[in-house]
């Protein structure tokens, strides 16, 4: 529908208080595509501290079996140490605040004004 559609979703997220969700998915994305190996450790560990350990300033919601193989793949992370905890994420979207965004009086008002050629700025 539109090419901003996830910075959208994320917005909307943020009024739920559930964006670390978007953000980590996202986050994963731009990991995946780091060449570099030093880079790539800097970052992993970054997403380590940032979602994945407890008390972590925005940690997602996980299970712990994920978190543990996750926590072994940081000694040397690999560009697909970080893929079953993205799934997991992406999963809660799709049935949880995906639906709930859809339904959102934020969504339904962006789409109105996208059909009818308002300002999208002003959605609120």
């Amino acid at each position: 529908m539109f090419t901003d559609g996830p910075m959208i979703y994320k917005t909307y997220l943020k009024t739920e208080h559930s964006d670390e969700n978007i953000e980590f998915w996202l986050a994963c994305e731009a990991y995946k595509k780091i060449t570099s190996q030093r880079k790539r450790t800097y970052v992993a560990r970054r997403l380590f501290t940032n979602y994945i350990q407890s008390q972590a300033p925005k940690e997602i919601n996980i299970d712990s079996p994920v978190k543990k193989a996750i926590i072994r793949n940081m000694q040397e992370p690999t560009e697909s140490c970080f893929d079953e905890a993205q799934r997991i994420v992406y999963m809660h979207m799709e049935r949880d605040s995906y639906p709930r965004f859809l339904e959102s009086k934020f969504y339904q008002q962006l789409k109105h004004r996208l059909q009818t050629g308002s300002n999208i700025s002003s959605v609120r």
